[in-house]
């Protein structure tokens, strides 16, 4: 158990690696100078070789990936070339903001997937089932903007006017202090990843119960209580952790749009605005940022599959 582990952390350090050569990479090919985006189109030769001098633009492209990776490594993410300031101080409160919000739709958003999909396998075939299948699966099909503004439409602005429809946070407060704002964006969140954890939950415990050491079990008289959380459970921990670590990879970066539709101010918006004033540095950092919580997620997965699979489990004490 200890070597998968450590395989899936040596491979999560690659991709990392690779994630982090593919983003350096494709930033450099981003059309235009990122001088000129900066200074306008009136600034002086002068100034422009000053500013591509400070931005390290005339060193080799394999010295500028290394001197950013060696500041990954450290925690430095760079200088903004939009405003001069480190890159840590710009990002900080955007990655607090963002993280609040993923934080609560996945408190939320998990139980309640994972209770319906286990609900749902136990009542398969029935009207409740099948009601509760397609509507996940309606969900499922709708992109996150759709969802977002049918929210907004209903509880905005034609039909009910309860809930702000966009972030208007005060400069110097924080997101959080005006709870109202998060009910929409958050609950966008909530119905985008929870149909497909009912649909992967229904699956996997459908799959799980009708196993034979299911039906073993039931055949000694224990009871249904028993039967799902002691030999049920146990087998769905793996692939149901999986499903569960794909949609809170998704938020990562799905969260760009939601934070874009209702003018967020986490890491989507600062990723829009950076790409607007063409901000590498920023840019680099929050695609690092979405990657590495992405790979993080899912190595959390990966092990908390190993140790959950009651195979490993019985082979690790022989």
């Amino acid at each position: 158990m200890a070597t998968m582990i450590l395989k899936r952390l040596g491979v999560s350090v690659f991709v990392l690696l690779a994630v982090s050569l593919l983003v350096f990479v494709f930033t450099l090919l981003l059309p235009g100078d990122p001088a000129q985006a900066i200074l306008g189109q009136q600034a002086t030769p002068e100034r422009l070789a000053a500013l591509r001098e400070q931005l390290q633009l005339n060193d080799p492209w394999y010295v500028r990936y290394l001197t950013w990776l060696g500041g990954l490594f450290v925690g430095n993410l760079g200088t903004s070339a939009a405003t001069g300031g480190s890159v840590n101080a710009l990002l900080a409160s955007k990655v607090s903001a963002s993280l609040v919000l993923m934080v609560i739709a996945a408190v939320i958003a998990i139980p309640v997937g994972l209770l319906l999909g286990t609900w749902s396998a136990m009542r398969q075939s029935r009207a409740s089932d099948q009601a509760l299948t397609g509507l996940s699966l309606v969900l499922a099909a709708l992109p996150e903007f759709v969802i977002g503004v049918a929210l907004t439409t209903l509880l905005s602005t034609t039909v009910f006017r309860l809930l702000p429809s966009v972030t208007m946070a005060a400069p110097g407060t924080r997101v959080w202090d005006y709870p109202l704002q998060l009910i929409l964006p958050t609950l966008t969140l909530i119905l985008v990843v929870v149909p497909y954890m009912i649909r992967m939950t229904r699956t996997t415990m459908a799959d799980v119960l009708d196993s034979g050491y299911v039906e073993m079990a039931r055949l000694k008289g224990l009871p249904e209580r028993q039967v799902i959380f002691k030999h049920a459970l146990p087998h769905a921990v793996g692939p149901v952790a999986q499903v569960v670590a794909m949609q809170l990879a998704w938020l990562a970066g799905g969260i760009v749009v939601v934070e874009f539709l209702f003018r967020y101010p986490g890491l989507g918006q600062a990723m829009v605005d950076a790409v607007n004033t063409r901000d590498v540095q920023v840019v680099q950092a929050l695609s690092m940022i979405i990657a590495a919580f992405y790979v993080v997620v899912n190595l959390i997965a990966d092990v908390i599959g190993i140790l959950a699979n009651p195979k490993l489990r019985t082979e690790s004490r022989s």
